[in-house]
Formats: C-alpha cells, sequence, structure tokens
C-alpha cells in the first residue's frame, strides 16, 4: 500500500521581504535543510507557500517554517538574518522538545552517592533520557545548563549498574588566553587543572575516596583529548566537554574512538569557540555533517534552561542579544559589499 502524498498551502504574515529572505537563507540553504530533513517539497511564492509530502510530515514543517518566521525580527521590529544554529535548533526541538505535560509523567531519576539526581527543566530530563537511548549524544548550548554535570552523573550510573566496565572523560587542550606549551609538567599536568569541573562532579556523587580508587585502578580515566588518538574505547562511557574547542579532524577522531558497548556524550557551547581565528569548530563541523545520520542525538539547550544563580540567566541572554546584533551587522556589511559590487558593474 502506496504512503499517501498530500499537499498543504499556507500564508506567513505579515509580508516583509527581508524577513522572508533571511528564512530561506543565502541560496535557500534554510529551506533545502528542512526539505531533507523532513523529505518534503517546499515551493513559495511571495509569502505564499505551499507543502507536499507524507501527511503526518506537512504539519511539523508548517510549524518550524512558521517558528524560523518569527525569529527573523527581533523585539525593535527590524529584520534579522537567520544562523545556522537557529536552524539546527528549531528542527531538533520541533523533533524532540518534551512538553511540561511529559517532563512531569517522563521524569527521569539518576541514584548517586549524594542521593537522586534529576532534570530540573523538561529539556534536562530529554537530555538524560536521550542519554539512556542513544548510543552517541550532544548536548549543546550555554554555561550552567548542566550539560556536564547530568552526563557524569549518567556515566556513573551506568558504571555503577555494572553497564560499562570504566569513564573515560576527555576535553581538548585549548583555553583562551592560555598558552598551554610554558606550563610545567606534561601535557596532561597541564591540562589537569581544566578538568577540575569533571572531577568536582565525581566527587559530589562517588564520594572523594571511591574516585581516588577508580582513578588508581584504572576504572575512571581524565586525560586530553590528544590521549584518545590510536585507541578504541570499549565497554565504557566517554565524555568529551568543551567539544567546541575541537578541531573537525579532533572531533572526528574522537568520534571513530568509540567501541564496542560503549556510549558517548559530547558537550559544548558553540558559543564560546576558543580555536585560533579561521579554524572552524569540530562541533559546529558536527551539526552540519550528523544531522541526519540515524541513533545520534542532539539535544539544544537555551539561557531559560540556566539552572544557576538568576543572574547568570540574565548574563547568558545579554550575551546572546550581543551575538545576534553582530549577526546582524555582519549580513549588512555583505548585503552593502553586495550592493556596491552591483553599482560598480552598472
Amino acid at each position: 500500500m502506496d504512503t499517501p502524498i498530500t499537499s498543504l498551502e499556507f500564508s506567513l504574515s505579515p509580508f516583509e521581504p527581508q524577513r522572508l529572505a533571511f528564512l530561506w537563507g543565502p541560496f535557500d540553504d534554510n529551506l533545502r535543510q528542512i526539505e531533507r530533513r523532513y523529505r518534503v517539497q517546499v515551493s513559495y511564492r511571495d509569502n505564499q507557500l505551499r507543502l507536499v509530502g507524507l501527511t503526518e510530515q506537512l504539519e511539523p514543517v508548517k510549524q518550524i517554517i512558521e517558528s524560523l518566521y518569527g525569529e527573523t525580527v527581533n523585539a525593535q521590529g527590524k529584520a534579522v538574518p537567520l544562523s545556522p544554529e537557529q536552524v539546527h535548533l528549531v528542527i531538533q526541538q520541533q523533533q524532540q522538545e518534551p512538553t511540561e505535560q511529559q517532563f512531569d509523567e517522563e521524569q527521569v531519576s539518576i541514584k548517586t552517592k549524594k542521593g537522586a539526581v534529576k532534570g530540573r527543566n523538561a529539556n534536562q530530563s530529554a537530555y538524560v533520557r536521550n542519554i539512556q537511548r542513544h548510543d552517541v549524544t550532544f548536548g549543546i548550548g550555554p554555561a550552567g545548563t548542566g550539560k556536564t554535570y547530568l552526563a557524569v552523573a549518567c556515566a556513573v550510573d551506568s558504571l555503577e549498574k555494572g553497564e560499562v566496565r570504566r569513564i573515560v572523560l576527555t576535553r581538548p587542550a585549548v583555553e583562551a588566553g592560555e598558552k598551554l606549551g610554558f606550563l610545567p609538567g606534561d601535557l596532561a599536568q597541564k591540562v589537569d587543572p581544566y578538568l577540575r569541573p569533571l572531577y568536582d562532579a565525581l566527587f559530589e556523587m562517588l564520594g572523594f575516596e571511591k574516585v581516588e580508587k577508580y582513578l588508581e585502578r584504572g576504572v575512571i580515566e581524565i586525560a586530553p583529548l590528544a590521549y584518545m588518538r590510536g585507541r578504541t574505547l570499549s565497554d565504557a562511557f566517554i565524555i568529551l566537554d568543551e567539544s567546541q574547542n575541537t578541531t573537525v579532524e579532533q572531533m572526528k577522531m574522537f568520534l571513530t574512538r568509540i567501541g564496542f558497548n560503549a556510549k558517548a556524550v559530547i558537550t559544548g557551547d558553540i558559543t564560546q569557540v576558543d580555536l585560533p581565528r579561521g579554524q572552524y569548530s569540530g562541533l559546529k563541523h558536527a551539526m552540519d555533517v550528523l544531522s541526519e545520520v540515524p541513533d545520534l542525538s542532539f539535544n539544544f539547550f537555551k539561557a531559560k534552561d540556566v539552572v544557576r544563580h538568576p543572574v547568570v540567566q540574565k548574563i547568558v541572554m545579554a550575551y546572546e542579544a550581543f551575538e545576534q546584533k553582530k549577526l546582524e551587522a555582519q549580513e549588512e556589511a555583505k548585503q552593502a559589499a553586495k550592493d556596491a559590487a552591483n553599482t560598480s558593474k552598472a
């Protein structure tokens, strides 16, 4: 029996050509991404749209397009461009974002020495469930959203249940303003202070003595990402923290280290890249390349998911607004250069 192909027509309002141009993106890149993810055809004329595809896919695509169109205007009513990350985020939220009712009904609890660790909001709870259900999970968002803490909690839970034999925690050796070559010791000793948040989470969940014992026996390994090269990590729960500071090659290297009966969680904040200018983030690249790979989970957090001091949430939101203004300025500069080029040709 053939699956029915149907169509859906709707319009976007208010009709603003500049916002529509930002919605579709350069060369309709945003539109093409939606079509690939949902296997639908989208045609448009001005603000009139027509979707063709499987019946169950049309309404979600309509909601995505309407949501993205809503993000093409700022609080001052000015048209603003969409970043690739915004498009990823809206698509992923449509596919995965839980409702508050689901949060109440399906809240996951992880038992640790400290007690039960639970997601404090719907996104955190969904993140924990996705870690438990998928072999590879990405947690992407600003500081304070619990990405690393919850990943470590899941790792400890898997180890204590005997689902894995060891925990491997790693991160790239890159920090803004730091020249590791001038620090004393080998690479592991130089990077060790930057791994302190991982130690703190482990001490809180397992206790100091147990962590020390596990470290001595190699049950828990905390090491720079460079130490992962050439290894295959089986029967392990692996966490790559601060992954926005990996290069494309490093990210590929890490993901290909995953062996049998292994689970990997990759956390990062794409607004906090400390790589040298001109070097593309491995996390951003992975978002582009792996977004359609089945059995992977991408989880995006926003400022509203910050669970630290309330002022931290305000700080994160202020930085998000600044980044948006910078993106607007870049788009305006590109448009001005394009207009100037067209004028010179004329």
